[in-house]
């Protein structure tokens, strides 16, 4: 492509040495124009860290990594813009209902992925229920499946949607 025509100076008499110097000019003019590739340069998989909106309440839930796990916690909900003082009157152990629900985790503990992960407890601060086991499955980028199980085959699924831009650039 760029042939000798910048190498017949009187420099380089040595065809060895054009030859490298040729290498090297070839190498370093392919990594200017396209940059190197990196993890996150690759179709990294969608992850669930980010905001979700709730299927109830127009919640908002902060997925985010607590050690080697994924939790959650309230953001926002209508009955918070309402009042953002709001506690966790519903919640069966008493000496909890002081609790305030904004910030409050209601997901604990789930591992696995890249599109289904498992752990527990779940928690709903709007009817005080909680559930042992859970599993949340991304059925794409942008729209999250979340099933809180008592027993086997004693469930509570809701949809939960991605909000826009949220989800934060791979690693």
């Amino acid at each position: 492509m760029f042939g000798n025509r910048g190498f017949r100076s009187r420099g380089f008499r040595n065809t060895g040495l054009k030859t490298s110097v040729t290498a090297v000019l070839l190498l370093s003019l392919a990594g200017a124009a396209t940059p190197p590739a990196t993890a996150s340069s690759a179709a990294a998989p969608p992850t669930l860290l980010g905001l979700w909106r709730t299927q109830e309440e127009q919640g908002v839930v902060e997925i985010f990594r607590c050690d080697d796990a994924l939790c959650g916690r309230v953001v926002d909900a209508a009955s918070l813009r309402a009042d953002p003082d709001q506690r966790d009157i519903h919640n069966s152990d008493k000496a909890l209902r002081q609790r305030r629900v904004k910030g409050l985790v209601i997901l604990e503990n789930f591992t696995g992925g890249p599109h289904k992960w498992s752990g527990g407890p779940l928690y709903d601060p709007k009817t005080g229920d909680g559930a042992r086991r859970g599993y949340l499955t991304l059925e794409n980028a942008d729209r999250l499946k979340v099933k809180g199980c008592l027993a086997v085959f004693l469930c509570r699924t809701q949809i939960w949607t991605r909000i826009d831009g949220t989800q934060p650039p791979a690693l």
